[in-house]
């Protein structure tokens, strides 16, 4: 008997399917073989032991089992804690691919099941909806016409997992996709089966925890690695499948234009990351570059295979003729290559086609562009249809490259540049001050600015005279938009937007344009100006976001901004922040916040006849704005739903989204599902305002009590491994603006301080304050609050994700952190009062939905937590105990104390599938 089948980890009786249940199981079997043979039978016996008294003490509520669990984790070995780290934390690697592979079995089951209803969540269910709403076909083109949907790649410090590890989990998922569809034959599953073995093998064996940070290089070539795979085969096949579904609906074929594309931060976003310096963005550029030309130079190896047509069986168009005879004169072909394809002008005209994109990868902007490239595709598809041939056209490999050339381009994905306004200020009045404009304009007032600023806006002359030298902060400024003009020059649509962070003034938009006149990137010609970006303001706290209305106004009204946003075709997108706004005001001011931002936002740029682009910070988590991305999208306000949408995608939400090709599918059709029907389903406050108003005050007073107590700190800092979060080796990006041993609440970035409360399973930011602030309306409103969740999105989605939240959190085991605080009476007492909110927003919550548990309307997910929580509460355990062994100096080898520790993160990180 194989040692796969002796061995199990449990999933029987967790309600969860068959084929999760058996992979699982299988999964956790080689794995138990692995510890049995790499460390011991008896650490085997630990970890067996160990996960049953944990899975005894939740079925049973007692907790003289959990404290059995932590007096024998007390007594281990250094050495024995990092075997059961790298056990538990490996079993969740493969939990969680197990449980992305059951996602993509589901869509498969259903497609078979439901072909013409379409599956839920899916583009083609959206299209029947309008259908069925009576949308006429030519509404349905217009509403395809107006998409812009782009998600857009960030370096944010959020994927706790190296590289390494990433690689193997999809190493694995393609092997066990093998193993399911591949109807191996009984040697071939055999060998199958140890092939998986073998990565369960490498994953135990393999460091969790990166030696050193990544630097920006590395995060940018991780993100390439997600744009050239799964995204680049997921947004032909999005296309493709709006074009299917208005086939089965409307019975026309009609010509979908590109409405979907990928941005990115990675290697643009210097604020806060003194790593991104313009030399790092001018070598993006150059990356992004590379990246993209070699994934055409496969592809297009590909298609040469197959087009493999002869003249003497088919009309050569004259246009194909002439383009070969002028490829002939400018591009030398190899002898072989002229000597094979003489008699087939397809792979003849191909292979001038990829000598070309050689020499462009190489750095040879003349020979080739993204527009003639473009061009010579369009002729072998128009010289294949005129010869009957349009099935191999539209159902073959040409199709989809002819979509990813318009989507990708030859710049893979744009890329945007962000930096705080504070570090404009300061350069601006280095500026006026070297060029004697100005002595102090930072002490300036707003009005005074804006005259100075508008008045060196419409002087041509620079203000800097030539040779002279300035400060590096000015220099590197100035540098950045050297690289943004260079760019644009040679290649204007690799250039995204550029995001001005905590945007409090007009003046911060301006400043930014004055800084592009500097190299000559802004002018004005008569009444014209000429500025070929897209400027745009960061609002992120919540006075940023209640003023947001106010500011936009004045920026609007002003002479010089109107002639910018005239020459940017009266196209503005406005950014919003879903982190700090969280950190400042607490989860429910938080988004209310942001809600009636968008309201005001949408209703300002409606005044002005200025056409919107949303653009939402959104973090992985509830807290930074994660969730249901699609219920995210129909919640917005009805006035912002004109099918234009940028968000985030972030850390290891990238990972998880876009790791597989099927996952990244289904991701990106529930996002296209939701934009198509959000005219249909989105609804506006309807007379519940006031109580949002009420709620979300209420709330963020009970929130502002916690975190501005004046033990609070304290008790964070010893309660919580941030610490140990800081020293993380996972990005670039520091976690905050001083040393994590001397900073403060309001220091810390809003990453590491979600980061921690998710590893000690309080998970705070993603719903304190619905005891004091749902409790006080209850009483009197409960009725009110029913009709408001049965038919209000945005106060459902709310509400759901924040039971989402507090049925993750592990209030049990969130007290036993309260044993490492400094002060324990102050820990019990902090701690409490976060129960007492848990509990009360609990008994409300559970009454508004009608629902006996939290989150109990979907399944699938409570029996996910209920799989993963005993195994869960061990990593707990052991790093609480590894904190402890830290604090009070109990280990001889430090370094390795530090290491585990670091792996402990990781660990509860894999558990949760979060981390800040």
């Amino acid at each position: 008997m194989s040692s796969w089948q002796e061995l199990r980890f449990e999933a029987q009786g967790t309600g969860i399917s068959v084929p999760l249940s058996e992979q699982i199981n299988l999964l956790g079997g080689m794995l138990g073989h692995v510890i049995q043979t790499q460390a011991s039978p008896e650490m085997l016996d630990m970890v067996e032991k160990l996960r049953h008294l944990a899975k005894q003490a939740i079925s049973e509520q007692d907790i003289v089992l959990r404290r059995e669990a932590i007096a024998q984790i007390k007594e281990l070995k250094l050495q024995d804690i990092e075997w059961l780290l790298r056990a538990f934390t490996t079993f969740f690697y493969l939990v969680n691919q197990s449980e992305q592979q059951e996602i993509i079995r589901i869509n498969r089951e259903r497609a078979r099941l439901l072909p013409e209803m379409g599956r839920a969540d899916s583009i083609d269910e959206a299209v029947g909806m309008l259908h069925r709403a009576n949308y006429p076909l030519e509404e349905v083109i217009k509403l395809v016409a107006r998409l812009d949907i782009q998600p857009t790649l960030t370096a944010h410090p959020t994927e706790a997992r190296r590289r390494t590890i990433l690689y193997k989990q999809e190493h694995l998922a393609s092997l066990i996709d093998k193993l399911r569809h591949s109807n191996p034959t009984p040697e071939e599953r055999n060998a199958l089966l140890y092939k998986i073995q073998n990565q369960v093998g490498l994953l135990v064996a393999s460091d969790k925890v990166r030696a050193s940070k990544p630097t920006v290089i590395d995060e940018v070539a991780n993100g390439l690695h997600y744009l050239r795979n799964a995204i680049w085969e997921a947004i032909p096949r999005i296309h493709i499948d709006v074009t299917n579904a208005i086939k089965h609906h409307y019975g026309e074929h009609v010509e979908v234009p590109i409405f979907l594309q990928f941005r990115s931060w990675i290697g643009g976003d210097r604020d806060g990351n003194p790593n991104v310096t313009s030399a790092i963005t001018r070598k993006t550029f150059s990356m992004h570059r590379r990246a993209v030309l070699s994934r055409y130079l496969n592809d297009v190896r590909e298609l040469r295979r197959d087009l493999s047509i002869s003249e003497l069986h088919l009309a050569v168009s004259d246009t194909l003729h002439e383009s070969i005879q002028i490829d002939e004169v400018e591009v030398t072909l190899a002898a072989h290559e002229n000597r094979l394809y003489i008699r087939e002008p397809f792979r003849r005209k191909l292979s001038f086609m990829m000598q070309r994109i050689e020499l462009a990868r190489d750095g040879d902007d003349i020979v080739y562009d993204s527009d003639r490239f473009l061009a010579d595709l369009k002729i072998l598809a128009d010289t294949l249809e005129e010869n009957g041939y349009e099935d191999l056209v539209v159902h073959g490999r040409l199709s989809k490259i002819l979509l990813q050339a318009q989507v990708f381009g030859f710049h893979m994905a744009a890329l945007d540049i962000r930096q705080h306004s504070r570090i404009h200020t300061h350069a601006v009045d280095t500026l006026f001050r070297v060029s004697r404009v100005c002595e102090n304009y930072s002490a300036m007032t707003e009005e005074a600015k804006l005259g100075l600023l508008s008045e060196e806006l419409s002087n041509p002359r620079p203000l800097l005279p030539r040779g002279i030298q300035v400060d590096e902060d000015l220099h590197e400024v100035l540098n950045t938009f050297v690289v943004i003009r260079d760019v644009i020059k040679s290649s204007p649509r690799a250039l995204g937007s550029y995001v001005v962070s905590m945007t409090h003034a007009v003046s911060h938009i301006l400043e930014v344009l004055l800084l592009a006149k500097e190299v000559g990137l802004w002018h004005t010609e008569g009444e014209d100006v000429y500025f070929p970006i897209d400027v745009v303001p960061l609002f992120e706290t919540i006075e940023d976001l209640d003023l947001a209305g106010v500011l936009l106004t004045k920026l609007f009204e002003h002479p010089i901004y109107r002639q910018h946003l005239a020459h940017r075709d009266n196209m503005q997108e406005i950014m919003l922040g879903y982190s700090d706004s969280n950190k400042d005001g607490g989860y429910w001011m938080a988004n209310w916040a942001l809600h009636k931002a968008q309201k005001s936002i949408g209703n300002i740029c409606k005044d002005f006849g200025v056409d919107l682009r949303l653009f939402h910070g959104r973090g992985g988590t509830v807290g930074r704005g994660g969730g249901r991305a699609g219920q995210a999208i129909i919640a917005m306000p009805r006035i912002i739903h004109n099918g234009r949408i940028r968000f985030t995608e972030q850390g290891e939400v990238i990972s998880f989204r876009y790791a597989l090709p099927a996952i990244a599918h289904r991701h990106l059709e529930q996002i296209v599902r939701a934009v198509l029907i959000a005219p249909l389903r989105a609804a506006d406050e309807a007379g519940n305002a006031e109580i949002m108003e009420r709620l979300s005050a209420a709330s963020m007073k009970s929130y502002r009590e916690l975190i501005d107590d004046p033990d609070f700190w304290a008790w964070y800092v010893s309660c919580t491994p941030i610490e140990q979060i800081s020293r993380l080796p996972i990005a670039s990006r520091p976690v905050s603006r001083g040393s994590v041993n001397m900073v403060d609440f309001d220091d810390l970035r809003a990453i590491p301080w979600g980061f921690a409360w998710t590893q000690t399973r309080y998970i705070v930011p993603g719903w304190y304050g619905a005891g004091d602030g749902l409790t006080a309306l209850v009483r009197d409103h409960a009725p009110i609050l029913k009709q408001m969740y049965e038919e209000w999105p945005f106060f459902q989605a709310v509400l759901d994700s924040a039971q989402l939240e507090m049925a993750r959190a592990r209030l049990d085991i969130a007290s036993e952190y309260v044993a490492l605080a400094a002060d324990p009476k102050v820990g019990k007492r902090i701690h409490d009062q976060i129960v007492e909110d848990f509990k009360k927003g609990e008994a409300v919550i559970l009454e508004i939905t009608g629902s006996e548990r939290l989150y109990g309307h979907v399944p699938v997910f409570r029996k996910s937590v209920e799989l993963r929580n005993p195994y869960s509460d061990i990593l707990n355990l052991l790093q609480i105990e590894l904190i402890r062994r830290s604090r009070n100096k109990l280990e001889a080898d430090e370094k390795r104390l530090a290491r585990a520790l670091l792996l402990s993160v990781n660990g509860v990180a894999a558990a949760m599938q979060s981390t800040g």
